[in-house]
């Protein structure tokens, strides 16, 4: 099993970067993707899912808005599209998996994750 993130790099208060995703070792279509993010000096916090089984999605609200996630199963690969980057969005950024039909804030916080992938940095500056 593997998670692959990238996309992440420097980018100006005001700009956009997307994530990718990339999975491998799992049946993609029956697990939900989450993006989480970690600042220096905070505790993880999720940012946003996707079910690849019917496509239902979830923002945290520091992200509504600005963020979009997508899935194209055909890759196995999931994007997050982060417009209107803010400072305070800086974070190293992951991705992770759980087989389930399920994206909810329910299933990023208290079910629980099955896989991670390495972390990809974004860094905004103001």
């Amino acid at each position: 099993v593997q998670l692959q993130a990238s996309g992440g790099g420097l980018v100006q208060a005001g700009g956009s970067l997307r994530l990718s995703c990339a999975a491998s070792g799992f049946t993609f279509a029956d697990h939900t993707i989450g993006w989480f993010r970690q600042a220096p000096g905070k505790e993880r916090e999720e940012v946003s899912c996707i079910s690849s089984s019917d496509g239902t999605t979830y923002y945290a609200d520091p992200v509504k808005g600005r963020f979009t996630i997508s899935s194209d199963n055909a890759k196995n690969t999931v994007y997050l599209q982060m417009n209107s980057l803010k400072p305070e969005d800086t974070a190293v950024y992951y991705c992770a998996a759980v087989q389930l039909g399920l994206c909810s804030q329910k299933v990023l916080v208290i079910y629980g994750m099955d896989y991670w992938g390495k972390g990809t940095q974004v860094t905004v500056s103001s």
